[in-house]
């Protein structure tokens, strides 16, 4: 819920409330979720949600963090097994003058990375390159967080 009460003023809570037939979500844990980035840049680019929300890591449980961290390692074990990127960007943006977009629903960006990708298109274009869908992507990566699970 937001501050407002509205759960889908906030789009992490949209997202999570979708049908699944539809949704970006590709795995849901019990204090937290995965969920493609509506606009990412790069294909793969995923974000590791807590279902509550919160603005900062001091106000998580410790229940959360834990999950935060597990779902964010899953991510790490996906993206590589399914994407193979050279390299994989993990980042938090706390507070607007640090890049958060969303203020008061902490989430953790994974985001795959490979020599020479087209990163800066969007900071210089204005365009973001991709080579595939975003429902595509959630197809693609779907079965890797159920192996994972069914591991763990």
């Amino acid at each position: 819920m937001t501050a407002s009460g509205d759960a889908h003023a906030c789009v992490f809570c949209a997202a999570l409330d979708e049908d699944p037939a539809r949704s970006l979500v590709v795995f849901r844990g019990t204090t937290c979720y995965i969920v493609l980035n509506l606009y990412p840049y790069n294909s793969g680019h995923l974000m590791v949600v807590p279902r509550r929300h919160f603005a900062t890591l001091e106000a998580a449980t410790h229940a959360e963090l834990a999950e935060l961290m597990e779902l964010t390692r899953r991510a790490e074990i996906a993206l590589t097994e399914v994407y193979h990127p050279h390299g994989l960007n993990v980042g938090i943006n706390l507070g607007r003058p640090a890049g958060a977009g969303i203020l008061d629903h902490l989430h953790v960006h994974v985001v795959p990375r490979w020599n020479g990708d087209t990163n800066f298109m969007s900071v210089f274009g204005q365009t973001r390159v991709l080579p595939e869908e975003l429902p595509q992507t959630a197809a693609r990566l779907r079965p890797a967080f159920e192996k994972l699970a069914a591991r763990d």
